[in-house]
């Protein structure tokens, strides 16, 4: 199916997005297209006017920033893979990156449209929960900043406003230990279940497709914080959580494969 007709504009410089976003209504934005493309061939998305900002350069960099990283949101994910600064300063990251799609896919998808983008059953979400990374946002009001942790608000939504572009991403190094797993059925799939876990003084567990946002497993986070063992915490990991229930797998088939796969990530990073 072809995409509904649509007006578009490339700008080169972040002001000049900005200025189009705040001067024109049903106006989507597109990075490397991989999540929004598809939206708009089934006429699920049906913006007036697309704005391609994959030509601003500013927007794609990784740089150490002593005790943080910053990376660009339109950092490539193949860049992010390759990145000797984040292979040592947030190896999970490589990992969650290098594990989406294929070469083809990774050298087009930005780490920026993955985010904003928000699929429950994404993998850059739920690494950006376990890394308790932080959004930065620019506006016609200036720079906003919001933490991941409050970012996902529902399916395929989240915090960031019509007028704002994702300009970089900020995460705090760490040398702690960590674990990612997602089983599907086939190379590519989308993940049925994934779990994220990063363990430094304190143990964050952030899950895949196992609500309507991306989501961490706090119950279980605080578990271990009182002293729970790892099978203990892992049984926790879905409460409160209503996993969707689909052609793949039931909702407490999710919640058994959370419990194995968090078990499992526990053990490792313990």
């Amino acid at each position: 199916m072809f995409p509904a007709k649509f007006d578009y504009l490339s700008p080169t410089r972040i002001d000049v997005a900005l200025e189009i976003l705040a001067n024109h209504d049903d106006v989507k934005i597109l990075a490397g297209g991989h999540s929004l493309l598809p939206l708009m061939k089934l006429r699920l998305a049906t913006p007036l006017l697309l704005v391609d900002i994959s030509k601003i350069e500013a927007l794609s960099f990784i740089e150490d920033r002593g005790t943080h990283l910053a990376i660009g949101s339109l950092t490539l994910l193949a860049d992010i893979v390759a990145s000797k600064i984040l292979t040592s300063g947030a190896p999970l990251l490589v990992q969650i990156a290098s594990q989406v799609g294929d070469p083809a896919v990774r050298h087009r998808a930005t780490i920026g449209g993955s985010i904003v983008h928000g699929d429950c059953a994404g993998d850059l979400p739920a690494a950006m929960l376990a890394l308790g990374a932080t959004f930065v946002m620019q506006g016609p009001m200036g720079e906003r900043r919001i933490r991941a942790v409050d970012f996902f608000t529902g399916f395929l939504e989240t915090a960031i406003f019509p007028s704002e572009i994702l300009t970089y991403v900020l995460i705090d190094k760490f040398s702690g230990s960590w674990f990612y797993e997602k089983f599907n059925r086939r190379a590519q799939d989308w993940a049925i279940v994934g779990v994220a876990v990063l363990r430094e003084e304190t143990t964050r567990i952030a899950l895949i497709n196992m609500s309507s946002t991306p989501v961490r497993a706090f119950e279980a986070e605080k578990a271990l914080q009182n002293g729970a063992t790892g099978p203990e915490a892992s049984m926790l990991v879905a409460t409160h959580l209503d996993p969707p229930a689909d052609s793949n797998a039931t909702s407490e088939f999710r919640r058994h494969l959370a419990q194995v796969i968090t078990r499992r990530a526990l053990e490792a990073v313990s």
